[in-house]
């Protein structure tokens, strides 16, 4: 039943680094930002969701939409799908906006994978869809 991953969560206490690391360094388009309390980003065919979590917690006003209180504290992990060729556009991406690259191997079964964070500390990774056998 269930076909695949629609969008993904991370948080944040900064949203405005978040819309420039996102936006500007990965080069993600901005779906829609609401204040304080959210930035969306398209991902491929999924959106990725950056939310601060001192306004996710509270609970939806009468007026909202009735979507439940939820947050995080503490870093996340996102890998973000990309071929080869893209991963080392990202590469020297990162490289010239001053990023870190923590790491940047092969796994066993050959797939690559680079790790860095967005400015909030959250884990980010590239990796090829062959790191699960995937096309």
């Amino acid at each position: 039943m269930i076909e695949g991953i629609l969008e993904t969560a991370l948080y944040t206490d900064d949203l405005d680094a978040a819309e420039s690391f996102y936006g500007g360094v990965l080069g993600l388009e901005k779906v829609l930002r609401a204040g304080n309390r959210h930035v969306f980003f398209r991902c491929g065919e999924t959106i990725l969701l950056i939310f601060n979590p001192k306004e996710t917690v509270k609970p939806p006003s009468p007026e909202a939409l009735p979507v439940p209180p939820h947050g995080t504290t503490g870093p996340g992990h996102l890998c973000f799908r990309m071929d080869a060729q893209a991963i080392d556009r990202m590469v020297e991406k990162l490289n010239k906006a001053g990023i870190v690259i923590e790491s940047d191997f092969r796994w066993p079964n050959g797939a690559r994978s680079i790790y860095f964070r967005d400015p909030a500390g959250n884990s980010l990774e590239c990796a090829e869809p062959m790191l699960w056998n995937l096309k």
